[in-house]
Formats: structure tokens, C-alpha cells, sequence
């Protein structure tokens, strides 16, 4: 959904043209890690003139950099993604009303992606406090990173899978990277809404499912990010 800055970096390291598979549909959410690879520039993937220089390598092969989320083994230089739709301003709004008005919130994102116009990708590689939405993390329903995770504890170690996730499982991470974290987990956060009631506080406190027993609904993963 998308990465927050909380505390950065001064800078980004840049913005560099995006794989065309990773910002199709608008597959860049925000806060995934992603790395620079070389692409030959005879492929289908298609950049802007300002982004199509290249070099020659050993192989006489004319190739030049993308960012991918794809994380090939062995890569070393990672960065967050900073590019998505919902949460970032570019949005027209969301839906609101669908079937027989059936939709009141949480309806789909109406907007462009932030890579649509020009199909580069801001990348973050500097060491910081960043958070990113939960929908672009390892969200596995038993062992990955999730509120109900009850053996990820603040300063627990996080790592990237091949896919660019972050994640609190070692095994899980992408091949050839010598299992090295690339940030440390903090906190889960709510969407700091103070005007939504959440159910746990509309609820009778005697109720079955009284406001005890409701757990919050949280929405981003705070992270040091220091690969």
C-alpha cells in the first residue's frame, strides 16, 4: 500500500526506470526492498529516452539498470521502494456507495500509480526509521509478519524474501544473501485515526465479544532499515 517516512535518510539514492512486470497493475505498493539489475536493451522492456543509456559488458551485450523487486541471489545493494496508488496523493478519491450503496469505506483506490507517467521508481537505501503497510509485507497466516505473530518482539531481526517482502524468517530470505537481516522491527501502528470508532471501543463492555476481546486493526509495520 505504501512506505512512510518516518524517520529517513537525508536523501533517496535516486529514481531509476522500473521493471515494466513490477509496475504493471500497479505491482509496487510501496516499501517492498528492491535492487538495481542490468537489462539487455534489445528486451521488451520499455524505459523513457532519459533512462535508456546503457553499457557495453565482456559479452559485448548492451544492457542498462532497472529496479526490480525480484531480488536475484546474491544481491547486495537493497533499497525501499517508494512508488504506489493508495496513500500517496495521486489518488481521485475512493469508492464510495457500489452495489446498492453497499460501500461506505475501505472501497477501491480510484488514481493513477506514481510510476504510471513516467515508469521511474524512488528508491530509499539510507538507514533510517521507515513503516510500511502491512499488504506489502510477508504476511504469512502462521509464521509471518503480522499482529498475531506472537513471537515477533520489538528488535527482532527482519529480512527480504525473493519477492522483496520484509519478513521475520531467516529461512525465508532470498537466495544468496547469506541470511542478512536488513532492518530491525520496531512496532505495529494503527492508521492513527482518532475520528473512526474502532470496534473494540463501540462495543458493551459485556458483551460476548466485549471490547477486551476485539484486537486492534493495525495497518503498518515500523522498521529500522539498515541492510
Amino acid at each position: 500500500m505504501a512506505l512512510r517516512l518516518l524517520q529517513p535518510g537525508s536523501q533517496p539514492l535516486g529514481q531509476y526506470d522500473g521493471y515494466d512486470a513490477d509496475l504493471a497493475a500497479a505491482g509496487l505498493k510501496g516499501g517492498e526492498v528492491v535492487t538495481l539489475v542490468g537489462y539487455a536493451l534489445v528486451g521488451a522492456d520499455k524505459a523513457a529516452s532519459d533512462a535508456f543509456d546503457g553499457y557495453t559488458n565482456q559479452g559485448f551485450q548492451e544492457k542498462r539498470v532497472v529496479v526490480t523487486k525480484s531480488l536475484p541471489a546474491g544481491a547486495t545493494l537493497l533499497m525501499l521502494a517508494d512508488e504506489g496508488v493508495s496513500d500517496y496523493g495521486t489518488l481521485f478519491g475512493s469508492v464510495v456507495g457500489g452495489t446498492a450503496g453497499q460501500v461506505s469505506a475501505g472501497g477501491a483506490v480510484l488514481g493513477p500509480h506514481t510510476g504510471t507517467a513516467s515508469g521511474k521508481v524512488t528508491c530509499w537505501d539510507k538507514p533510517g526509521l521507515y513503516a510500511v503497510s502491512l499488504d506489502a509485507c510477508d504476511t504469512n497466516a502462521s509464521t509471518g509478519l503480522q499482529p498475531t505473530n506472537t513471537t515477533l518482539a520489538s528488535g527482532d531481526k527482519l529480512f527480504a524474501t525473493a519477492a522483496g517482502l520484509l519478513t521475520p524468517l531467516a529461512s525465508a530470505s532470498f537466495a544468496g544473501s547469506g541470511l542478512m537481516p536488513v532492518g530491525t522491527f520496531v512496532s505495529f501502528e494503527t492508521n492513527g485515526s482518532l475520528v473512526n470508532t474502532p470496534a473494540r471501543q463501540a462495543q458493551a463492555l459485556n458483551s460476548p465479544s466485549g471490547s477486551a476481546a476485539v484486537a486492534k486493526t493495525f495497518k503498518w509495520a515500523v522498521f529500522h532499515f539498515n541492510p
